[in-house]
């Protein structure tokens, strides 16, 4: 398909703006900036666009909206740009009013991907994995591109109708136990890719909090109250209500600034906690009964993402304590090695450090020498593939995971662009 006159544009000058600020790292800007429109998209027979997330054939919600997001802004100008932006945002709707709990997507009605025992099924699903940060990605995506364009074309039928299934589900979702019908059980040798007690999760209190079933890793939870997700959910509902309020549906612009204002409270009143040498600071999950998961993991959204979600400000004290403890060796998935230092995660194992922390760690920076010591670790670690990775081994960045990661791509030529 055809390149964007203007992403081509935007991508020559990154590149020429990169070798100004740190020319390192000029030779991987326009190329990661051009991954997700050059092998990603594809136009399909109805007019809708489906995005892939490289080397896996099927849509996720949250990584197509992650790998577009650098390109939202030049949609004001750009009048191809913003019919590709609308035939993936139906394709969210199309899927998200298909299935709410699924997170990635066949093209076509092909079966492929994974069979488990769950509550529904559809030839159109990958994989039916619940993840909170999927749906709100699809906010996200929506309001990424009408803020730029104040194009009400795309508030269709379908698109508002999207919005308030992710409201009704998030709802439901405050009281998993009572009113979900949604399980998720698969017979595998990795335990984290199932669900336990009969497929419905561990235990967990009323918090006001939303319930999510796994990590954007594709990691299950371990307590069912995932604390970024539901930061990013506090972001989204904000977000639907003013989608809302352009679409003229009041009682819904009403309910997801209610159901927002509900997450917020859970996550200040059960989300945090204190720990010796760092004060009080968020957990990673919890289970709403005084049981905490105190980490970090890579996959966005993380805590270390909260400011770049919009959640809270980079100087905010109860950032600035988690920021510390989950950038040190106190979180179980920092690694420390004679190539990098950084934030892993449980879905690639010890010892694996991912580009996707070190750009958001930039994001999220004030220091100026931090900024400056993970764009070195990134000029450094790439293999000399000009091309950012899953992960790689704190010891040796040859060692990688996932060559064709577009969402990695994405966020590295999203930050450049800040420099």
């Amino acid at each position: 398909m055809r390149i964007p006159d203007s992403l081509l544009a935007y991508a020559d000058a990154l590149e020429q703006k990169t070798q100004r600020t740190f020319p390192a790292l000029a030779p991987l800007a326009k190329q990661c900036y051009l991954n997700t429109i050059e092998t990603t998209v594809k136009p399909c027979d109805n007019g809708d666009y489906f995005v892939i997330t490289g080397d896996i054939p099927a849509l996720w919600l949250r990584d197509s909206s992650a790998q577009l997001r650098p390109y939202a802004a030049l949609c004001a100008d750009d009048e191809y740009l913003r019919e590709i932006f609308r035939g993936v945002i139906r394709r969210h709707a199309f899927y998200v009013l298909l299935d709410p709990y699924s997170n990635a997507f066949n093209e076509e009605e092909s079966s492929r991907g994974h069979h488990d025992d769950t509550d529904f099924s559809s030839p159109y699903i990958w994989e039916r994995k619940y993840e909170t940060d999927s749906l709100c990605a699809s906010v996200f995506l929506l309001s990424d591109y009408f803020d730029v364009t104040a194009d009400a074309s795309v508030l269709t039928e379908d698109a508002v109708k999207m919005l308030r299934a992710i409201v009704d589900t998030f709802t439901v979702e405050q009281r998993h136990a009572e009113r979900s019908s949604y399980y998720f059980r698969r017979t595998c040798r990795r335990e984290t890719d199932t669900m336990p007690n009969d497929g419905k999760g561990r235990p967990v209190g009323y918090t006001g909090m939303t319930w999510s079933g796994f990590r954007p890793s594709d990691d299950r939870c371990y307590y069912n109250y995932l604390i970024p997700a539901n930061m990013m959910a506090v972001v989204a509902m904000k977000k639907a209500a003013a989608l809302f309020t352009a679409a003229g549906d009041a009682a819904y612009a009403e309910k997801a600034a209610r159901l927002g204002k509900e997450i917020d409270e859970g996550v200040k009143a059960f989300g945090v906690t204190d720990v010796p040498g760092f004060g009080r600071i968020y957990a990673y999950e919890t289970d709403g009964l005084g049981n905490y998961v105190l980490m970090d993991d890579a996959n966005s959204p993380s805590l270390l993402a909260a400011p770049y979600l919009g959640y809270c400000d980079v100087h905010d004290e109860l950032y600035r304590n988690t920021r510390r403890f989950i950038l040190s060796k106190r979180n179980p998935w920092y690694f420390e090695g004679a190539a990098a230092k950084g934030i892993g995660s449980p879905h690639t194992g010890e010892n694996k450090i991912w580009h996707i922390s070190l750009v958001m760690q930039i994001l999220t920076s004030t220091d100026e020498a931090e900024k400056r010591e993970c764009l070195e670790m990134l000029a450094k670690t790439h293999a000399d593939t000009c091309f950012m990775h899953e992960s790689f081994n704190k010891d040796d960045p040859a060692d990688f995971t996932r060559p064709w990661f577009a969402w990695a791509n994405a966020l590295f030529a999203q930050m450049l662009g800040t420099l």
